[in-house]
């Protein structure tokens, strides 16, 4: 039997990246873990929400296979506690009389010592956990060597009632095993969160965050601990895999205080951002099995920021730019994208798309006649591209990633089968201010885990000269669209923070131009219904966040 601590426990931190449906994966990356904490004279190692099942696991866990699979694997874990060594508390989907709970197992001495489930499901943004678990019953604290361990899952410490009702049942310490996807911002809304319910307790918190790209959603890790004075008592590093273990002491007048906390300098947003994004392609590339990846290189902002990601993220060899050009590309785009590609490191080709181009308009003469070239023949430029980057991948298997920015997609400025081709898109939760603002930071920075080179990559007359899709002579977007920080202003206006159309003018904008543009984001919505993924880093993305319907004819006339 393992002795039961007193005054001392040594927890282990395992801030890491499951993969959902890799259940053998994921219980051997926690024995490595686990294998760690022992070395480092550890208690007890604590895993993120649903680690053996990977997070979030949606309709998969519907599956009675999947959820044997979780139960085996959760079971083999426990029998290695037997050694004597770190008991465990790990998170994964538990069936029980013909539910399925998201659930916290605690193994200990060979066995499964205790299992809580989460209460509060949540179902909004990109939530929607009631479509596939039963809420648990609220909950009392575990008992672990001699100790009582409160285990409220994730959404459990946004409310009061949880954790309220594990200090009422004797709970000493608060250890929340949490599936926290990123945003911006989202690191300091979940610390005034957990400082919150540590206040309302007087109760220490161990909050443990997976880290790791999942679909869209990017979960950032940032794990700390709390005293129940609310001072900090660890800090864990956002954006990276680490295990960590902390001595934790019992003072007869200050309770249980981390003894030995280290504290990592968290990113700030533009570093975040970058970081975010390129992890999230990252994981995207390799979970899914991807050599590389291949994307066009048109000379502009959005490619080149694309890229440089691409790089950070893979490395060079793993990326493959295509330049398309046609008879509007100009000068400064071919020499700007060969700068980037060699600055970048990358294979470079040039694949002229003339020659198909024109095959298609002489295909369609006969039925076109003589009527004057309008958006059609843009559209024939643009998706001329997207067949030959889609063969490319299809020849070679490298992935396509589509380079469309928010704004392009919120208000429709891209093209189906075109441009708008792809598996995976890093910048689509970006604002097109935004990708301007990461292309100067990171010529400025080398990002921590970036695999790319250091120094200026993007020159700098990508990031200065007017945008253009270059589909007609002498275009800019600007013929189209607001200026890009009027435009963004509006979007988010009406995009995160849903506002009334007269509170968006009365911030300084003109009403038809606001009308417009909510004009044209609801109507793109058959678009974006089409689209790659991408990494979530707004509080509000399209897809799993705004579910609107493609059919609309509402119009805000307030």
């Amino acid at each position: 039997m393992t002795a039961d601590l007193t005054d001392t426990i040594r927890i282990t931190v395992a801030q890491l990246d499951s993969v959902v449906g890799d259940i053998d994966g994921n219980l051997e990356k926690a024995r490595a873990a686990r294998r760690t904490a022992a070395a480092a004279g550890a208690d007890l190692v604590v895993f993120s929400e649903l680690f053996i099942a990977g997070y979030p696991p949606e309709d998969l866990v519907l599956k009675p296979a999947f959820q044997d699979a979780c139960r085996r694997a959760v079971e083999a874990f426990a029998a290695d506690t037997a050694d004597g060594g770190p008991g465990v508390v790990i998170g994964t989907p538990w069936p029980e009389d013909g539910k399925v709970y998201n659930a916290v197992a605690l193994l200990d001495g060979g066995a499964v010592q205790a299992m809580r489930y989460k209460v509060e499901l949540p179902n909004y943004g990109v939530f929607d956990e009631l479509r596939v678990f039963e809420p648990g019953p609220l909950p009392g604290p575990v008992g672990f060597r001699g100790l009582r361990l409160g285990l409220p899952i994730c959404e459990d410490i946004w409310f009061e009632q949880v954790c309220e009702c594990l200090l009422e049942t004797g709970a000493e310490m608060l250890v929340v095993p949490n599936g926290s996807p990123y945003w911006q911002g989202k690191a300091d809304a979940r610390q005034q969160v957990a400082i919150a319910r540590v206040v309302e307790t007087g109760l220490p918190m161990v909050y443990v965050n997976q880290c790791g790209g999942q679909d869209e959603l990017v979960f950032d890790g940032g794990s700390f601990g709390l005293h129940g004075d609310r001072t900090l008592a660890f800090q864990m590093p956002q954006l990276a895999e680490a295990i960590e273990t902390f001595t934790w002491t019992r003072d007869a007048t200050l309770g249980w205080r981390c003894a030995d906390g280290r504290f990592a300098e968290l990113p700030d947003l533009q570093h975040a951002n970058w970081q975010a994004c390129v992890l999230g392609l990252r994981d995207y590339v390799n979970k899914t099995g991807f050599p590389g990846v291949v994307l066009g290189l048109s000379g502009g902002i959005d490619s080149a920021v694309v890229a440089a990601m691409a790089v950070d993220a893979l490395g060079p060899e793993r990326v493959h730019c295509v330049m398309l050009p046609y008879h509007y590309t100009s000068g400064e785009s071919l020499s700007d994208a060969a700068a980037l590609a060699a600055n970048l490191g990358v294979r470079y080709d040039t694949v002229p798309i003339a020659g198909p181009v024109e095959g298609f308009e002489a295909a369609l003469k006969p039925m076109f006649g003589d009527s004057p070239p309008d958006t059609t023949e843009e559209n024939l430029q643009s998706r001329t591209r997207g067949t030959i980057l889609m063969a490319i991948s299809n020849k070679f298997g490298a992935m396509v990633l589509t380079t469309g920015n928010k704004s392009e997609n919120s208000v429709g400025y891209a093209t189906l089968y075109g441009d708008m081709n792809g598996g995976f898109n890093p910048i689509k939760d970006l604002y097109k201010t935004e990708v301007y603002k990461l292309a100067s930071w990171r010529n400025a920075h080398h990002p921590a885990g970036a695999i790319g080179p250091d120094g200026a990559l993007i020159p700098e007359n990508i990031i200065t000269r007017p945008p253009s899709a270059e589909l007609r002579p002498d275009q800019t977007d600007q013929d189209s669209l607001p200026p890009y920080d009027v435009l963004d202003d509006i979007l988010e206006c009406l995009v995160e923070e849903e506002m009334r159309i007269a509170d968006v003018v009365a911030r300084g904008h003109d009403i038809e131009t606001v009308r417009r543009i909510e004009r044209l984001l609801y109507i793109a919505e058959y678009k974006r219904r089409q689209a790659a993924p991408g990494v979530k880093i707004t509080r509000k993305n399209f897809g799993r966040d705004r579910r609107y319907p493609i059919v609309n004819k509402f119009r805000d006339r307030d």
